[in-house]
């Protein structure tokens, strides 16, 4: 059980949330605060220096925001955990801490148990994003631009849920793959997704894809 502890860095431009934070990691055996930092550039000068396996960063600094350092770490590093802490987690701030490279995203107003579970997520799984209000925000986003869906959209969906890939697509409704791959991006646009599977959890979860009907072909 010798297992060397998760190593953390904790940047918030408040000296008060950052003791209260290093206190709270203090408790845990499996974690260890290695540094603070209160701006964008003392944060990426201390991670330059001590490399930690976890940067929990503050959204709102005095010299930029804590995308600015996720984005600059993310750059350099696609192992280490970056945790977005933030009093403003509405829709668009979850969207572009992910787009950023975020491990995960939690609000101030959660528990301080969160940002630690956060924090053990980010340092085994550094690329996949953890945020308690993220199906809700998708799906505020999916139901808000749906609708916009052409009907060649929703036929191109239709094939995505099939498996096919943007060749087969444009065979299948006879137009080029360029033109299909557009369409595809379009429909990861609107659905606010960046991968096929991201597109199709959202097509199902919020009913677009039981409402497409074959071609008939």
């Amino acid at each position: 059980m010798s297992e060397q502890p998760t190593r953390v860095l904790l940047v918030d431009d408040h000296a008060l949330i950052r003791t209260g934070l290093a206190g709270v990691f203090d408790l845990e055996d499996d974690m260890t605060i290695v540094g603070v930092a209160g701006s964008v550039a003392e944060a990426l000068a201390k991670y330059d220096e001590l490399k930690p396996d976890v940067v929990v960063a503050d959204l709102q600094l005095q010299d930029g925001t804590g995308l600015d350092i996720i984005r600059a770490i993310r750059k350099d590093s696609q192992s280490t955990g970056l945790i977005v802490l933030t009093m403003h987690s509405g829709d668009d701030q979850i969207f572009a801490a992910m787009e950023a490279g975020a491990s995960g995203f939690v609000g101030k107003d959660a528990p301080s148990s969160e940002v630690v579970k956060a924090a053990r997520h980010a340092a085994v799984s550094p690329r996949s994003f953890v945020c308690a209000g993220l199906v809700g925000a998708m799906m505020r986003r999916s139901s808000a631009s749906s609708s916009k869906l052409s009907e060649r959209e929703h036929e191109v969906l239709l094939l995505l849920a099939d498996g096919l890939g943007a060749a087969a697509i444009g065979e299948q409704l006879f137009m080029s793959e360029s033109t299909a791959k557009s369409h595809i991006a379009r429909i990861y646009q609107k659905l606010g997704a960046s991968n096929r599977a991201q597109a199709l959890v959202t097509a199902m979860r919020i009913g677009l894809l039981s409402s497409v009907r074959p071609t008939g072909q």
